[in-house]
């Protein structure tokens, strides 16, 4: 081993580069839907022995010495970008050849652009690198830190974040009620690089912390999972409707009427029309629609509204993605991506805004430049894109607590929903991964949204085109679920939320706790070394 990881040092020139992105690629093996987080231990220590080999020239300046880490950081940064995100590709080939110039940047732009991110985190850690343990306490600082910037900068895109590696199921997902996402993602870096503490002296007892972390880990999911409480909101049922609507049918106005019939059909109970069959359940019943379900303006479309109001039963509320219109009198009309609360009477009773927007998919960021210069447009088929809302809400239904809509991937944003005052009941995820096809994006998209209502403490009712719909308690376990590709519903209870987590009440403080004392060591050890030096 020590001859293997000396080799692995003196490599050099593209060598070196090629064995960083094909070890940032290997990582992703660790995301869903493959689930072998085990790759981590592999892929960190070659970094590390990587970034061991990246001294710049001592007669160089601060920052060219550290261009050779920062190369390295970029180049495994790209294999696991690339790795984790070319499924964005299928999402250019719905509209024909509209897009298709844009699959280089899907695939290998938006990457290399993410790539900065992993560049500035070796970069970073090779300013304070030491011959031991120290180094990677410095690396898995810097790069939670990164990876806490990449959930924020430029309206923050924490897709595929490191901390997801560790959690593959329900069982690996509980620490994060204590330090949630960003704190998961530096206890992985500093766990899946451990193996290399085996080979530098002083290494062992650091090794046995990460040992003993890992165990930690498990352990208090395996705790929780088994003491836990599995709850239901007495009086409601859910009713979740995965149509599978092909997305190059979705917006086609001659299919909007058969699109709409399959929404009905599905919504209306399984034993409707059936006279031997049992009564409706007591209670109230949550029917929920997926992002941007209907498939025209509803607030333009009466009979629609009289055709709901008659599948709708008694006690029945539809909470359903649409495309909100805001015709202003005087005003250019804007487009509003929301969800709607309907009632029995097909009555629109509530509505909330989508307020983080995707970028290119729902508008266009720097539009004077990008847009009026350039000529690129967005992927949604609406003049001027979606606007976005102005604050984040609740829909409040009677005989419920608060429900908080998230629309597509506002769900990946824990922290934003950390910070809100207003305790949910449960989480509504509605979205729409048809762009994506048969790939691991939707899986992905899945896993985050489980990931997000762990940390909260929150049961998750998610609601997709073309799946993956589930219906989940607050642990992260599936009661029930659809699969991908498939048209169905989920009729399931609604599993209760448990007392506010560490992380709901207190956000990211255990992260910077851990990021803090990580740090710390880490540059005590590069002074230590320097003076020894």
């Amino acid at each position: 081993m020590e001859r293997l990881a000396a080799r692995i040092v003196l490599l050099g020139g593209w060598r070196r580069a090629l064995l960083a992105v094909v070890a940032g690629a290997l990582l992703t093996f660790g995301l869903p839907p493959f689930n072998f987080p085990a790759v981590g231990f592999l892929s960190f220590p070659v970094l590390v022995l990587l970034v061991d080999g990246a001294a710049g020239a001592p007669d160089r300046g601060f920052l060219r010495r550290l261009a050779p880490a920062f190369r390295i950081g970029w180049c495994f940064g790209l294999g696991y970008f690339v790795g984790g995100l070319w499924w964005l590709g299928a999402a250019m080939t719905v509209e024909g050849d509209a897009f298709l110039w844009a699959i280089p940047f899907a695939v290998l732009g938006l990457p290399a652009v993410l790539a900065v991110y992993f560049g500035l985190a070796a970069a970073l850690a090779r300013a304070v690198w030491s011959d031991g343990a120290g180094r990677v306490l410095a690396l898995a600082a810097s790069f939670a830190l990164f990876e806490y910037g990449r959930a924020r900068l430029f309206t923050g895109f924490p897709w595929n974040e490191l901390g997801v590696l560790a959690a593959p199921s329900p069982l690996f997902m509980q620490s994060l009620e204590l330090i949630g996402l960003h704190g998961l993602t530096l206890l992985a870096v500093f766990v899946f690089a451990a193996p290399v503490l085996l080979l530098a002296v002083g290494g062992r007892p650091f090794a046995v912390v990460a040992l003993v972390l890992l165990v930690a880990h498990v352990g208090y999911g395996a705790y929780r999972l088994g003491t836990g409480p599995a709850g239901t909101v007495p009086g409601v049922s859910l009713r979740v409707v995965q149509p599978n609507i092909d997305q190059g049918e979705k917006w086609d106005a001659a299919e909007a009427e058969r699109i709409f019939d399959r929404l009905l059909q599905l919504t209306k109970r399984p034993d409707a029309g059936n006279d031997a069959g049992p009564p409706p359940p007591a209670g109230r019943t949550l029917v929920i629609w997926p992002e941007s379900a209907f498939p025209f303006i509803l607030t333009e479309r009466p009979d629609a509204v009289a055709r709901l109001a008659d599948a709708l039963g008694t006690g029945e509320t539809l909470l359903a993605g649409a495309v909100r219109l805001d015709a202003s009198p005087g005003a250019e009309p804007r487009y509003y991506n929301s969800v709607y609360a309907i009632d029995e009477n097909g009555e629109i009773v509530a509505a909330a805004d989508k307020v983080h927007l995707v970028p290119f998919g729902e508008y266009v960021p720097f539009e004077g430049f990008l847009k009026n210069v350039l000529g690129l447009r967005q992927l949604a088929e609406l003049p001027g894109g979606f606007s976005a809302g102005a604050a984040r809400q609740s829909i409040a239904l009677p005989g419920l607590g608060p429900l908080l809509p998230l629309i597509c991937y506002e769900a990946i944003f824990g922290d934003e929903i950390a910070a809100r005052g207003e305790r949910p009941a449960a989480i509504v995820n509605v979205t729409n991964d048809a762009w994506y096809g048969r790939t691991p994006g939707p899986y992905q998209h899945l896993r985050q949204a489980e990931l997000t209502a762990v940390s909260l403490g929150l049961p998750l009712i998610r609601a997709a085109n073309t799946g993956i719909s589930v219906v989940t308690d607050p642990y992260g376990r599936p009661l029930d679920g659809l699969a991908l590709g498939s048209a169905g519903t989920i009729e399931a209870a609604l599993p209760a939320a448990l007392p506010v987590t560490p992380f709901a009440k207190w956000g990211n403080f255990m992260f910077w706790i851990g990021l803090a004392g990580t740090a710390t060591i880490g540059i005590f050890a590069a002074v230590r070394d320097a003076r020894v030096d």
